[in-house]
This record gives structure tokens, sequence and C-alpha cells, in this order.
């Protein structure tokens, strides 16, 4: 997760660039005169290049009546969280140059924040009022969007709180929420400032879709939910121990992986999970979780001291190489993990590969993942299942357990999907539900047969 150090607050209307003093008579959310002049001296991006020609045609198609879609409000006014010191530390300067100029065509308005610390986007949401804003824009890796979605459910008004639209720019490493959004748009997979691009078009033109919420809990007793993914073992330990190469942009994770395969380990535990599809049964007496707690109701799940209910399949090894939640189909803006996802449909993503996996099919899975082919080598190993509920219980400290990628304890956690609990800038109103997957027999060898890849 990226994290700033201390920086000033940076405010801004349309057009108006970040850098450019304030009129204190002016209130915190208005366009500055002269401001439009002032932002024009770090537009980067001609004004006949493909990206605004898109922008302008797609505000003819927005009008027509023909194609109706859920579309943000115009004029419409963005609050945006950055990160200056996401990914490569150019947020700052990817804003001003390639986003800023962008949303002055849109003719949306903008105030700016950068965060200074860790968990300052999730204070900020926590408090702020929302009503002076039609969207949340987040300008970091997936970890800051992780921080404001939670904040937003951690308020007294979650329910409320959790419909304003919000959209990920991406500015991180990872960068994987902006990447599955940009291919549910039907875009080809894009990296660094075009993935930038695209993202800003599809703020631009206000598309907005419903997207999963992960509701997750803890042994040590907390709460919290997840916009993307629950890792543990070989790809979460990737992902931190390839935060030293921070510098090296999204390479970092390649360099992490190769340094994991060399060393490679194996993970002790408990996975269970409730297949998509299965008839749902009464679970054992006593309060759902999350009844006295901020964000919906878990009916699915059980005390992390009480076994799982009798519908849930229990994965008879205990010997793991890794184990993935996905609910999108981008774990980094190359790494085409779940070709399946479309974002919607109540449906969880879960991968896990058996202890024994040689490292040379590890490594040609880590490859294919790129272009989303890895579930055609029909590695005996790894198995996918869809579902709506799961429980991971580590036996020892050994593996590191992310959600998001920040990095939590390694301790029993469980969770459970809600579906379209909020909305994001995607471009794609047409997207639909995915189908209800086929009820799988709460046997695992059934489950493995039909889903190993």
């Amino acid at each position: 997760m990226e994290h700033a150090s201390p920086h000033p607050l940076t405010w801004g209307g349309a057009g108006e660039s970040p850098r450019q003093p304030r009129d204190p008579r002016l209130g915190e959310a208005d366009k500055e005169p002269g401001a439009e002049a002032a932002g024009e001296a770090c537009v980067s991006i001609a004004p006949h290049s493909p990206a605004l020609r898109s922008l302008r045609e797609f505000r003819a198609e927005a009008t027509d009546t023909r194609h109706p879609r859920r579309l943000l409000p115009r004029p419409c006014r963005v609050l945006v969280l950055l990160n200056p010191r996401g990914g490569t530390g150019k947020a700052l300067h990817l804003f001003q140059n390639r986003v800023q100029p962008m949303l002055q065509e849109a003719g949306i308005s903008f105030q700016l924040r950068q965060t200074e610390w860790r968990n300052h986007a999730r204070e900020l949401v926590r408090t702020e009022d929302l009503s002076s804003w039609d969207a949340l824009v987040v300008m970091s890796g997936d970890g800051l969007m992780h921080e404001v979605v939670n904040g937003l459910m951690e308020r007294p008004d979650w329910e409320t709180a959790i419909r304003k639209p919000l959209c990920s720019l991406p500015a991180g490493s990872g960068n994987a929420l902006a990447a599955s959004v940009n291919h549910y748009a039907g875009n080809e997979q894009v990296t660094n400032e075009d993935l930038l691009t695209n993202c800003t078009l599809l703020l631009c033109h206000g598309g907005l879709s419903p997207m999963n919420l992960l509701s997750l809990h803890t042994a040590s007793g907390s709460r919290l939910f997840s916009v993307l993914s629950l890792g543990w073992g070989f790809v979460a330990d990737v992902d931190v121990e390839s935060e030293k190469y921070r510098c090296l942009g999204k390479i970092r994770f390649t360099l992490g992986t190769f340094l994991r395969l060399a060393a490679l380990r194996t993970y002790h535990g408990t996975l269970s999970y409730l297949p998509a599809g299965a008839p749902s049964s009464k679970i054992s007496a006593g309060s759902p979780l999350g009844l006295h707690q901020p964000g919906p109701v878990d009916s699915l799940l059980v005390p992390l001291e009480q076994p799982v209910p009798e519908n849930w399949t229990v994965v008879p090894d205990r010997e793991f190489v890794l184990v993935l939640a996905l609910l999108h189909s981008h774990l980094g803006s190359e790494m085409y993990a779940a070709p399946m996802a479309k974002g919607t449909g109540g449906v969880v993503h879960l991968f896990y590969i058996r202890a024994g996996v040689p490292r040379a099919m590890l490594l040609r899975l880590f490859m294919a993942m790129e272009k989303g082919t890895h579930m055609d080598l029909n590695c005996p190993n790894l198995v996918y299942v869809p579902v709506v509920a799961f429980r991971l219980e580590p036996h020892d400290a050994r593996g590191t357990l992310t959600v998001d990628g920040e990095q939590l304890a390694s301790e029993a956690v469980q969770g459970q999907v809600h579906p379209g609990r909020f909305q994001l800038v995607s471009g794609c109103p047409e997207l639909k539900p995915c189908p209800e997957p086929i009820p799988l027999p709460c046997s695992e060898n059934s489950a493995s047969s039909e889903f190993t890849s």
C-alpha cells in the first residue's frame, strides 16, 4: 500500500492547477478566477488528441435517448483523493498533465486532496460531507480504494455513504481494480499512462455499474471490507516482499515472483467454502455476523470458533502454495487472473494451488496469467471454484495474508460476498449480472474434478 509523506492539501476546480494558490475569499469547491488559464500551462494532451476526440464523440452518444445508461450528473463535481507517493511517485504530475486537461474538456469540477499518512483517506471520508460531491475519485493503487471503502463503511450513515459513486484512477504499482474496469469496458489490456487515460475517459463518460463487496471477519474480532481480493501464501508473499522494490513500479511483482520461486514455500491451513449455487441451509442458532456492526449482515457465516455449516465444502488438502479469493478479472495491470469475472453477480472467484506443483509449472501459470490463459494449462494442482462465502484457517504464522494488497496478521478469516453494494465508474452500464453458477455437490472431489484446470 502506498502512503505519502506529509504534504499540504491541494485544491482545484475545473481546469484549476493544483499548484495555484487559492483566493481565500472563495469556498473550497469554487472555481478560482483565472484558474482555467493557469491550468493550461500543464496540459500535455493535445487539443486534437485521440483521447479528447473520443470524449467529444461520447458526449453526443450519451445524449442519445435510444440507449439510456446510468450516468454521473452534469455538471459534475468530484472529490479527488490522491497519494503523491503512489507507485513510482508520479501521481501528482500525472494528474496535472494527464487527468486535469480531460476533466476540463468534460466540464468536471474537482477538489484535489493529497493523502499525508497511512489511513488518511479513510479518516477523511469518515467525516466528509458527501452531499458536496457527485463522486469520489481515488488516484493511487488499490490500497487507497481499500481505505476509502472501509472509511465509508465505518460511518453511521454507511448504507447511504457506500452508494456514493467511486472511481479508480491508476497511479500505483498493481492497479488491479483499474485494469479490471478497463477490461469490462471492452478496452485492450494496457498499462501505465494508457491505462490512466482509459480510466479518465470512463470518468468523463460517467457510466456507473454496481460492484460486489466482500465482508471479512478475522479471529481477532475485526471486520473489514474488500473491493478486490484476499490472498494467502505465494501471491501474498510476493506482494509484501516486493514492497522494497516499489521504485521499479509494476516490475517489482515480476522480480518478487522469481525470488519467491527460488525459495518456494508451502503453507499449512484449512480452507472451506460455500459453492455458488449450492442449496442454502439454516445455520446454527445465534445472532448473524455483523448484526451489531456497521455494514450488511453476513447471514451465511457462523462465528469462527464454530465449525462451518454442513452444506459447506471442506478442502481435504492441508498444504497449499497459495489461496486467492478474487472479486475482479485482474490481480494487476498485467495479471488477467480471473477471465470469467465480471465484477457483478455476487460471486467470489476462489483459486488455490495444492502443494507439490513443480516450479516450472508455477512459473508457466504466472506467465500465462498475463493473457488469462493459465486455466488452459491443465495444471492438476490448480483448483478454481466460484463461491459466495469462504473460510481460511492458517495453522501457523508462516504465510502472509493480504486484503486488497494490505498486509494482515496471519489468522483465521472468513468472508461473504454482497452483490452490487457499491457503484463504480466503469463505462459499462450494459453489464449484466453473470448467470447463476451450476450448483455443486458438497464434496471436494466433485468440485475439484469440475473446476480443476
